[in-house]
C-alpha cells in the first residue's frame, strides 16, 4: 500500500494536493493508520512518532504527492469575555484542568462541557455553542517540519513537550479511547493502527467547579 511517511506543517508546502482526508481532533494523533481521502484515494500512515495532525497540514506520498489534513467541524464551546483579566482566569483554570484549548485572537474554545461552561460563566464570561474545526493548542506535539528561530526543519520533537499539554493530551486520550500512538482500544485491525509499547493511564480530573 502507498505510504505517508512525512508531515508537512501548514503553510510550507504548495501546489494543489492529490486529496484531503476529513478528521476529527481525536483522529488526528496518529502514527500508524489506514487512511483514505475524500477522493478515494487510499494509503498508510507511517510515521516514525506519533504527531498531531493539524488543518492544512500535508501528508507527503512516497510517490512526492501530498494529500491535505482538514480538521473537520466539531460541537465547541467559545468562551468570551468582557475584559482580558476575566478571559486570563478563565484560561488559568482551563491550563489547571489541562483541557485541551484553542485559543483565538477574542476567544478561547473547547469542546462541549456542561460542568466547565458552567465553571466559565461563573468566572464572569459568556459561553456560546459553535460547529468548528477544533486546533487546540500543542504545537510541541507536532513533529511535522516547521521552519522557526535557528534555521533547523523540524519542531523540538518528544522531549519539548510542555509538561502541562503532555497531560492534556494524555487526559484527553484516555478519556476519548486514544493511547499514545493514536490506537483505538476499540480497534483490533493490526494492520491499520500498530500496538503501542505502553500506556498512561489519567484518572478524570474531578477539580470541575459544580
Amino acid at each position: 500500500m502507498l505510504r505517508a511517511e512525512k508531515v508537512l506543517a501548514a503553510g510550507t508546502w504548495t501546489g494543489a494536493p492529490a486529496d484531503s482526508v476529513v478528521l476529527e481532533f481525536d483522529e488526528r494523533y496518529r502514527r500508524r493508520f489506514v487512511l483514505t481521502g475524500v477522493g478515494g484515494l487510499a494509503f498508510l500512515l507511517d510515521l516514525p512518532e506519533a504527531a498531531m495532525l493539524r488543518g492544512g497540514d500535508g501528508l507527503r506520498l512516497e510517490d512526492g504527492r501530498v494529500v491535505e489534513v482538514l480538521a473537520a467541524p466539531e460541537p465547541l464551546a467559545e468562551i468570551r469575555a468582557a475584559d482580558p483579566l476575566t478571559l486570563m482566569r478563565v484560561a488559568w483554570h482551563l491550563g489547571n484542568r489541562h483541557l485541551p484549548t484553542e485559543i483565538t485572537p477574542k476567544a478561547l474554545r473547547i469542546r462541549r462541557d456542561p460542568v466547565i461552561e458552567d465553571m466559565a460563566r461563573g468566572l464572569g464570561a459568556r459561553v456560546t455553542p459553535v460547529e468548528a474545526p477544533f486546533n487546540p493548542e500543542g504545537g510541541a506535539y507536532v513533529q511535522a517540519e516547521r521552519p522557526h528561530a535557528g534555521g533547523h526543519g523540524h519542531d523540538h520533537g518528544p522531549h519539548g513537550h510542555a509538561h502541562a499539554h503532555d497531560h492534556a493530551h494524555a487526559h484527553d486520550r484516555s478519556h476519548h479511547g486514544h493511547d499514545h500512538d493514536g490506537h483505538d482500544h476499540h480497534d483490533h485491525d493490526h494492520e491499520r493502527c500498530d500496538h503501542p509499547d505502553h500506556h498512561h493511564e489519567h484518572g478524570h480530573d474531578h477539580r470541575h467547579s459544580h
